[in-house]
């Protein structure tokens, strides 16, 4: 069964090297003593901190290191580019009004990557 994501919890994108930590800033509804998260914390570098190095071809500066490297991969620092909700988030669950964020969803990065939630963040253990 799916849990709560707060702040704190541990993700991981597709095309990085490692792994980031998601930030809950602001006003928020607490859960375990934690804030609890929502699907419109996907923010680059306000909610969604990089991933170590990016090698992603859909990411220019990658796609260009690499050229300049006589086509071998380069990776290059991985920023965020996220510009929509995390999906599908927990419908008739709410959290400052948006839908609340489980760890089953995803979040895409415009360099084609995929954002998962590899840890919920929780001290506790709260289901859906």
């Amino acid at each position: 069964m799916a849990k709560y994501v707060s702040h704190g919890a541990k993700l991981k994108c597709s095309f990085g090297s490692g792994q980031s930590d998601l930030i809950i800033i602001g006003e928020n509804v607490y859960l375990c003593g934690k804030k609890m998260a929502n699907i419109d914390d996907y923010k680059p570098m306000v909610n969604i901190m990089p991933f170590g190095t990016c090698k992603s071809l859909a990411n220019p500066t990658v796609a260009s290191a690499t050229a300049a490297n006589l086509g071998r991969l380069q990776e290059m620092p991985c920023i965020p580019n996220t510009t929509a909700p995390w999906m599908p988030g927990k419908p008739n669950t709410f959290g400052m009004g948006r839908l609340t964020l489980l760890d089953n969803c995803k979040l895409m990065c415009t360099w084609a990557g995929v954002i998962e939630i590899t840890d919920h963040g929780q001290d506790g253990n709260v289901q859906e």
